[in-house]
């Protein structure tokens, strides 16, 4: 890490850190601003990103889907938020997993698997408790859920790191950013959790993106884990959204597309306390991720229309009701089906006969027992790269 890289203020904060690495400085980051930010530079993206988030709460009030488009948004959070760190899976496999277990799954489905369960467990518990939820207790417990299932983590999951660690570089050497000593990260995260709970200045200084911003950044800079700080980070600003009673979007899509600009941004923030630039692309991830989802939502729209012109379907029916369903179960058993729909096993079999019939539906696994169906039209809507336009089937094919 360069000292010259840093601004006055945070080469104030520096700390000598433990053997073996006194050679070597941490920076034990200042409490979060709770004053105003300035947004000069930023503000017409700031302003577009309000007004995303005005456009997906009166969508979520019209629809009264408070998700939009289903638990298929923070699956595919789950993924694009591990991938930044290195675990890659996919929405398929993710998919696979929750209907016919994780027997045969890869640690990584697995890891992923945990981050999305943590996301449907914390959303309704954030959504009810507010603000208050956030505390040192409260992250250590999204880090024990989020990672149970990485065999690889060397620390004990939920508690708070006890050595040093560096961000960029393989050796500390040759790091941009070393983050709190050790035994700073408690009151450092307690800060952050202050922050978070808007009990200052901020609660009228600063509006909800802004606070997102800088409390991402800032307990990026604090690090308190040895492993799984972007992960949890990235799960508190959902959550934060939540509490704030705004309808949760999953922005990890938009910063795995963009993850340069993304490190620039909190490099700023942690390096020069140049807040304004984590301010102005987590504006952008908002008003990016609220084009995508609902760009998703028309063309499943859509495509519901096309399916529903293949054959003429009885109304009511179970294969009927099963096409509202795919979008949200775009990989499903019959034993979900007849779950989810209260219809017997018979019935849930006669329907997904009948999509396979059209297309609609295609058989995975080839097993005569346990058999894993799937939507391919609408996952190739739902799992396109961001920013891609959706492409729905010709009109011709239904």
């Amino acid at each position: 890490m360069k000292r010259d890289d840093l601004s006055h203020a945070v080469r104030q904060q520096l700390k000598r850190l433990p053997p073996p690495f006194e050679a070597h400085d941490g920076v034990v980051p200042l409490p979060p601003p709770e004053d105003g930010v300035v947004l000069t530079s930023v503000l017409k993206r700031h302003s577009e990103a309000n007004a995303a988030f005005a456009r997906v709460q009166t969508l979520a009030a019209e629809l009264k889907d408070p998700y939009l488009i289903s638990r298929i948004l923070p699956r595919r959070e789950a993924i694009s938020s591990s991938s930044i760190e290195g675990t890659n899976s996919t929405l398929d496999e993710l998919l696979s997993i929750e209907e016919i277990g994780d027997a045969e799954a890869t640690d990584a489905a697995v890891q992923v698997r945990d981050y999305a369960l943590a996301l449907d467990n914390f959303i309704p518990h954030a959504r009810k408790e507010k603000r208050k939820i956030f505390t040192t207790e409260f992250v250590e417990e999204l880090h024990r859920k989020v990672m149970r299932g990485d065999k690889e983590y060397k620390d004990k999951p939920g508690d708070l790191r006890s050595r040093v660690v560096w961000i960029g570089g393989t050796d500390i050497a040759y790091s941009t950013y070393n983050p709190a000593p050790p035994e700073d990260i408690g009151r450092c995260l307690e800060e952050n959790m202050d922050y978070m709970r808007c009990e200052g200045l901020q609660a009228v200084q600063q509006d909800l993106i802004v606070r997102m911003a800088v409390a991402h950044s800032h307990f990026e800079a604090v690090h308190p884990f040895r492993d799984g700080n972007g992960r949890v980070g990235r799960l508190l600003l959902p959550l934060m959204m939540t509490t704030e009673n705004h309808t949760p979007l999953y922005l990890s899509p938009y910063i795995e597309a963009h993850k340069g600009r993304y490190y620039a941004a909190l490099k700023a923030a942690q390096q020069r306390l140049e807040w304004y630039e984590i301010v102005g692309f987590i504006s952008e991830a908002i008003t990016g991720t609220v084009n995508e989802l609902v760009a998703t939502r028309e063309a499943l729209q859509k495509l519901g229309e096309l399916w529903r012109a293949r054959r003429k379907f009885r109304a009511e029916s179970g294969a009927f009701n099963a096409l509202k369903l795919l979008p949200h179960y775009p990989v499903l058993t019959i034993k979900r089906l007849a779950a989810i729909l209260d219809i017997s096993i018979p019935a849930a079999t006669q329907a997904v006969e009948q999509l396979v019939e059209t297309g609609i539906l295609k058989e995975r696994t080839g097993y005569r027992r346990n058999r894993v169906f799937s939507a391919p039209e609408a996952l190739s809507i739902i799992n396109r790269p961001f920013d891609e336009t959706p492409i729905l089937p010709d009109a011709a094919d239904a």
